[in-house]
């Protein structure tokens, strides 16, 4: 008993001395997710600069596999020092717990909201082939003609493939959902025209709307962008409410102290107001979106909330 008091006390010592001296040696970001996709290239952004501001050295340690339940996990059951850091998603954070019926981790209660990071809307695409110049027109086809028009999407329970049941659920219309391995596969179909449309990240399809070889009908955020200002969101052409974006938060594991908690934030938010982080984000039609770790905490248990329906609602299932 004196033991475990002891032990109590000393660990009530020691945790405070360190977030204290925070940080005093390499901190690791795991991505769990393979090198050169928009969560890699997001996460070595903010990592080289966080190394910059913290004059120490800010690995990143891609652990993909799982739909990014194998490096979520990683730093669910690390220590809570702040380093070992994740970058996470909205498919990892709010969508896999609901997709997945055996998940290794609670994304609520097993990692600390440290900071979000920003978002890129996905564009809603079809073949030219296809006659429907706005979102009113393509759901006017789509009603015309139940279950005959297909999507791709980059696999099942992905947001290419969320994005297209929440558009299918507020229409009311019946579209066949054609699964690929991966985003690139899928937009080789609809560019091939083996596919009508698809809900896809602006980066793949901005040089194929720009040429003609696809027609973009809508953007899935809930504003404009930049990139195509003249592209009405789908919540502007006739659904209000429809919002769907692909997200990034720094997290760490629960337990994680307030004062670095607090050190993070502050270091990030710094890092997202930055003019060239912002650029570099830009050229992934993301937009870098400083704020606290409450509102953080906040938007991913709405997020949870609005996906575990849809995820229900189109019967998505990964195992």
């Amino acid at each position: 008993m004196r033991l475990l008091f002891s032990t109590l006390i000393l660990s009530a010592v020691i945790l405070p001395a360190q977030a204290q001296t925070y940080p005093d040696r390499t901190i690791r970001i795991v991505v769990p997710f393979a090198p050169g996709g928009s969560t890699d290239i997001v996460a070595r952004t903010t990592s080289q600069k966080l190394s910059e501001r913290l004059r120490l050295s800010v690995v990143i340690d891609n652990r993909g596999g799982g739909g990014g339940n194998i490096g979520s996990d990683m730093v669910a059951k690390a220590a809570p020092d702040g380093y070992t850091l994740l970058i996470g998603t909205v498919g990892s954070l709010t969508i896999n717990p609901t997709l997945y019926k055996k998940m290794p981790y609670e994304p609520l209660k097993d990692l600390t909201p440290i900071g979000y990071i920003g978002s890129t809307p996905h564009v809603l695409v079809v073949h030219p082939s296809l006659p429907a110049r706005s979102v009113q027109e393509l759901t006017a086809l789509a009603r015309s003609k139940p279950g005959e028009l297909n999507y791709a999407s980059g696999g099942t329970g992905g947001s290419t493939h969320l994005a297209a049941e929440l558009f299918k659920s507020l229409t009311k219309v019946d579209m066949v959902h054609v699964p690929f391995k991966g985003g690139a596969l899928g937009m080789v179909a609809l560019l091939g025209g083996h596919v009508h449309l698809m809900f896809q990240t602006m980066p793949p399809v901005l040089p194929h709307v720009k040429s003609g070889r696809l027609r973009a009908l809508g953007m899935t955020g809930a504003d404009r962008s930049p990139l195509l200002p003249a592209l009405p969101t789908i919540a502007e052409s006739g659904l209000p409410g429809y919002e769907v974006t692909q997200w990034w938060g720094l997290l760490g594991p629960s337990g994680l102290s307030s004062t670095i908690v607090a050190r993070l934030s502050s270091e990030l938010n710094a890092i997202l107001q930055q003019a060239d982080v912002k650029e570099r984000f830009a050229t992934e039609g993301a937009d870098a979106a400083p704020n606290t770790p409450e509102w953080f905490a906040s938007r991913m248990k709405s997020e949870s909330a609005k996906w575990a329906k849809i995820v229900r609602a189109s019967g998505a299932t990964a195992d």
